[in-house]
């Protein structure tokens, strides 16, 4: 049977979810912006979804904004603000997604100040590097990931939150790694906006939420609609926000027994792999998510092991699916200081909620055969 391992990539539907979905689908088809029953009854929908996601991470439901996804989420965020605060300043840290990553640089070349915060080998923020960049000014902006998609790393967010807030800012937090994996706080990690996305915690494709606090100013990316506050224009999709609600309530319920179930099984993948030769984990011994674990193994690129165990019934992932396919070594990695050639070779393994014991010992034995039969690097090209 293959065996998936890429849950930070997407994860399966939830039959539960998927059961909260159907009505949605082939029943109520009302436009939640109607005031007929039809529609009445999609924005009851819509509303009841709010309240579940905010009870999630602890906001207020009228703090969420939904979104097609976590990428809109962070361009809602980043552009929203630069565009309200002209010439004002904004700050990512070097491995945060290339959803941030990617729209800074794009505001970066349309004229906005941008400073990338520099991140040590464990992949942790350099606090001496960060206060110094606080002190630039005029600062508006600080982006920064709770928990990290490729090596799992988590930042100390209410610590950079202080600090932001001293300089007089906003922080940004991209929370769609953390957020159904560990307990995510609005509050406590004293964010000013946070992105979040279905699909990342067994609920539908295409949903995700932008959190805000009241006080947060930021220009709408879409234009001619009323609906998310005037925030974000169009028709809302009814069914996909019920499934992120229902995906949202089943994390909220069951987090703490799917986060021991994946520690338990991340503890014995690693200490397999520390039982192979040439194997280097990154981001060890900070704390991580608990399903995440990075590594290369000597003698191998990254999609050459990656297209290897795939043969084998594995699926796991050579980095970010947003970049994969570029023959790139990880971004997040170089960000970290990680010689090249080592990054080229990391592989990303993700568990999810119903992998088994047996799974994590079966995948290891496939790879111990890899890893006794390596030669130097295997190239993909």
């Amino acid at each position: 049977m293959p065996v998936y391992l890429d849950h930070n990539a997407t994860t399966r539907l939830d039959s539960r979810v998927l059961e909260a979905m159907l009505p949605y689908l082939a029943g109520p088809y009302g436009n939640a912006s109607s005031l007929h029953r039809y529609g009445r009854a999609a924005r009851d929908a819509i509303e009841r979804a709010r309240e579940q996601v905010a009870a999630l991470v602890n906001c207020q439901p009228r703090e969420i904004v939904w979104t097609s996804g976590g990428t809109e989420a962070n361009n809602l965020a980043l552009k929203g603000v630069a565009e309200a605060f002209p010439g004002a300043r904004l700050l990512y840290g070097a491995t945060e997604h290339p959803a941030v990553l990617e729209t800074a640089e794009a505001l970066r070349a349309r004229g906005w100040p941008v400073g990338v915060v520099a991140m040590g080998e464990d992949g942790l923020i350099d606090w001496p590097d960060f206060e110094r960049q606080l002190a630039e000014a005029p600062l508006r902006l600080v982006s920064l990931m709770r928990a990290n998609n490729e090596t799992g790393v988590l930042q100390d967010i209410p610590r950079a939150a202080a600090l932001v807030h001293a300089a007089g800012a906003w922080l940004h937090v991209d929370a769609v790694q953390a957020a159904g994996k560990i307990p995510v706080d609005f509050v406590a990690l004293q964010a000013d906006l946070m992105s979040l996305s279905s699909h990342k915690l067994y609920g539908p494709k295409g949903i995700g939420a932008l959190v805000l606090r009241p006080e947060v100013e930021l220009s709408p990316l879409h234009h001619g609609g009323w609906q998310e506050r005037s925030l974000r224009g169009g028709t809302e999709n009814v069914a996909a926000i019920v499934g992120f609600g229902a995906a949202a309530e089943l994390a909220a319920a069951e987090l703490e027994t799917r986060t021991a179930h994946l520690r338990g099984l991340r503890e014995r993948l690693e200490s397999g792999l520390h039982r192979l030769p040439g194997v280097h984990l990154f981001g060890e011994g900070v704390e991580r998510l608990p399903n995440t674990v990075q590594f290369a193994l000597a003698g191998y690129e990254g999609e050459a092991l990656l297209m290897q165990l795939d043969r084998h019934g594995f699926a796991v992932s050579s980095g970010s699916a947003c970049a994969s396919g570029r023959g790139e070594p990880s971004h997040v990695l170089l960000g970290m200081g990680i010689e090249r050639e080592l990054a080229k070779g990391a592989v990303r393994v993700s568990l999810g909620k119903d992998n088994t014991a047996d799974e994590v010992d079966r995948f290891l034995a496939v790879l111990s055969g890899f890893a006794s039969a390596a030669t130097p690097r295997v190239s993909v090209r």
